[in-house]
């Protein structure tokens, strides 16, 4: 199909997200109420797709529209619907870099909102992950959809299969809260990618099979009692918390104040915990802050309601 502009400025943002969620590495993640990127993106006349500037960053990240995750997911979308229109970006980062916490595909998920709407929204939110994927591909070479399909949708989000892509919402849970805690240290998501295993052992598999099966039966009764046992992964954290100085003085002091759990978030180095009320969980961020600040490392933590709504699109004109 060929699409044309219906608009000629849009504004978006899209959430901060926690991605493989315990056992489920790759396919599962959900949507955090705060921090969000923000984007601006506006028409051009001469079919070029700029990055016009980024803030919040101090520097760190490409203008360049083939290596920016906002723009390239913009490319890509451009080039699903055929069309040739030139857009100008402009990238407000909240969200720390390197953090665990879906940075990159808040970006890329706040853009595609933002550009679905100059368009007049011709694709479903669940048809925009496709998109995405491709501005994670080259944040870290594997175009993955756990961070960005949750941070575009909103609520928690499996992905099925990647081929063909299938997605899936699943129901969130009453009464849970997160705990989000990112210490100041920052862990690579390719070098993150870089030391897990080629192959496992049957009888890891087996048992992470069964927790991931654990969670989703989790979420889809709302039993927490069960969330917090599923939130075992034998095969990816072991081998990723090396990364993570305090990391098991803080899983510690997350379940000590009444986490149901503690995993962590992405690759790392941020870390999540679950709790059933607001009180439990800023009382976990700052246990789980205290717990850092005796490894030498700053943190700073996030706790609110899963109720985390996706990217949203502020204004259109």
């Amino acid at each position: 199909m060929s699409m044309e502009t219906k608009f000629r400025y849009a504004r978006a943002s899209a959430p901060a997200t926690v991605a493989n969620v315990g056992p489920a590495f790759d396919v599962l993640g959900f949507a955090l109420s705060a921090p969000s990127d923000e984007v601006e993106i506006s028409l051009r006349d001469d079919g070029r797709v700029v990055m016009k500037g980024i803030t919040g960053d101090n520097g760190r990240l490409s203008l360049d529209a083939e290596k920016n995750t906002a723009s390239v997911a913009v490319l890509h979308y451009l080039k699903r619907i055929n069309s040739t229109q030139g857009v100008e970006i402009t990238l407000h980062k909240k969200l720390p870099l390197g953090s665990g916490m879906g940075s990159s595909a808040a970006s890329a998920a706040a853009a595609l909102a933002a550009v679905n709407a100059l368009f007049g929204e011709p694709f479903t939110r669940e048809e925009l992950v496709a998109s995405g994927m491709e501005g994670e591909r080259v944040a870290c070479g594997t175009p993955h959809a756990d961070n960005v399909g949750p941070s575009i949708v909103g609520g928690f989000l499996l992905i099925r299969s990647y081929k063909p892509l299938d997605v899936v919402k699943l129901p969130t849970p009453s009464g849970l809260y997160c705990t989000v805690i990112n210490p100041a240290v920052e862990v690579r998501t390719e070098e993150a990618r870089r030391i897990l295993p080629r192959e496992v052992p049957l009888a890891d598999a087996v048992t992470q099979f069964g927790n991931i099966a654990g969670l989703i039966a989790a979420l889809l009764t709302s039993d927490l009692a069960l969330l917090s046992r599923s939130l075992t992964d034998v095969l990816v954290e072991p081998r990723r918390s090396s990364l993570i100085p305090g990391f098991d003085e803080a899983v510690e002091a997350a379940k000590s104040a009444g986490a149901l759990n503690c995993n962590i978030s992405g690759s790392g180095p941020s870390l999540f915990a679950f709790s059933t009320s607001q009180s439990d969980a800023e009382a976990i961020g700052t246990a789980m802050e205290k717990a850092f600040q005796c490894e030498g490392l700053e943190s700073r933590w996030y706790a609110s309601a899963v109720d985390g709504m996706g990217a949203s699109v502020q204004e259109v004109r």
